[in-house]
């Protein structure tokens, strides 16, 4: 072999190899301007009014800016973008869904409580965490990586909602790094503060889906109160019934809906137990009910009506809060009309008056899932952000972080005055 050939060999293989690298980056490449083309095409199509609150002229605009720049894009910024042109339509159905995205998450979960941003769940590993207040992620402080997540977060409806969101998606690595939170993609530095206000740094790494479903490996805080006792292996854990000690009333913890059917057998089980019992106080607690059918909510009002023991003129509560989203905020409207209920905690996250009735379709070259509205609701005389409780109450910290639910405790001491 001569000089020339040995350099053109190594050359040739040289080359060879980067056509197949440049091959495989083609090959992999998502077509996002099809992908635009149909999400515009079909939220224009199957939204029932989606230029209720951006004009269509501006939405075009922004979304031109996007498809005519996708060849200079990451993957996850035209997402970013994507939300964040969404989220003008100003609809709390109509959202960029990330659950058919590859993502990952920092091991922790974090609620606003006492104007804070708590630790309430976070793996074993980090245990000593539980409690703390997170207060910069990468030396960022909490508030500003707050509002930068707050103007992409999705399924937002109004303030209260928008705040829920954005802990949902504070510990998203990937939407952090986009925004220019993080340094790296999968590693942080977070800061925390204890109840010495001392401060602690800890590097926590992402999860995978798989790693953050395994809820053995994860501890988390719990609210309640010794008057509730929650059934053992009830027929769904997201809807069952109580007596409440030393009263008469019953507390119904109706966090997600069964079917039509199901609702049905519940609250003929739930009436029987209520005139059996000669209840006449009832508590129905939809706090943590992030929507369904509001037709089946429906089929629980219809029961109640049958039990004459109930209290209908003082007797009937609902329990809302922040996290009261779309089925259940329309339900706790129509709870309020059918059953004379008083609502009691926080307004709702999702307004009575609204586009609800969510329905998806998925763009074709990633997979990204678009929700939307295809019906309005208007169940209420007047316009409002949330339904505002009759009795407004918020979570307490002092008594949360020690597993006391102090709006629940309220509500219990007001039954026993009756």
């Amino acid at each position: 072999m001569n000089f020339f050939q040995k350099i053109i060999i190594p050359i040739s293989v040289f080359f060879v190899s980067t056509f197949q690298i440049l091959l495989a980056q083609t090959a992999n490449r998502i077509d996002w301007k099809e992908d635009l083309k149909i999400y515009k095409e079909s939220l224009e199509q199957k939204h029932i009014d989606l230029y209720h609150s951006v004009s269509k002229e501006t939405f075009l605009t922004e979304w031109s800016k996007i498809y005519n720049n996708v060849e200079s894009l990451n993957d996850f910024d035209i997402i970013l973008k994507l939300m964040r042109l969404t989220r003008q339509i100003n609809d709390g159905h109509t959202a960029v869904s990330l659950r058919n995205m590859t993502t990952h998450q920092f091991p922790l979960e974090v609620e606003y409580i006492d104007n804070q941003w708590r630790v309430v769940k976070v793996n074993n590993k980090n245990n000593n965490l539980l409690k703390l207040s997170l207060v910069a992620i990468d030396n960022v402080p909490i508030k500003e990586v707050s509002a930068k997540v707050s103007e992409v977060a999705q399924f937002v409806e109004n303030q209260f909602s928008q705040i829920i969101r954005t802990g949902n998606y504070l510990t998203i690595s990937e939407l952090l790094f986009a925004l220019n939170v993080t340094k790296k993609k999968n590693e942080a530095v977070f800061t925390f503060l204890d109840a010495n206000n001392k401060k602690i740094k800890t590097t926590l790494k992402a999860l995978d889906v798989n790693s953050l479903n395994k809820t053995s490996d994860f501890v988390y805080l719990t609210i309640g109160v010794p008057e509730i006792t929650k059934p053992n292996n009830p027929s769904f854990p997201y809807l069952w019934f109580s007596p409440i000690k030393n009263t008469q009333a019953i507390y119904i913890n109706f966090e997600s809906y069964p079917t039509f059917e199901d609702m049905q057998i519940f609250g003929e089980t739930l009436v029987n137990y209520i005139l059996k019992n000669q209840i006449n106080q009832v508590v129905i607690d939809m706090r943590n009910n992030g929507g369904g059918d509001l037709y089946v909510g429906t089929v629980l009002a219809y029961a109640l009506n049958l039990a004459d023991s109930i209290d209908w003129k003082n007797g009937v509560f609902v329990l809302t809060s922040n996290k009261t989203f779309s089925a259940a905020t329309s339900n706790t409207a129509l709870f309020k009309h059918l059953l004379n209920a008083k609502t009691v905690g926080q307004p709702t996250g999702s307004n009575p008056n609204g586009y609800q009735d969510m329905d998806q379709f998925e763009l074709p070259n990633s997979k990204l899932i678009i929700t939307y509205s295809k019906r309005k609701f208007n169940l209420s005389e007047t316009v409002t952000n949330g339904i505002k409780p009759d009795v407004l109450l918020i979570d307490n910290w002092s008594d949360y972080k020690l597993g006391i639910d102090n709006i629940l405790q309220w509500v219990i001491k007001d039954l026993k005055v009756k």
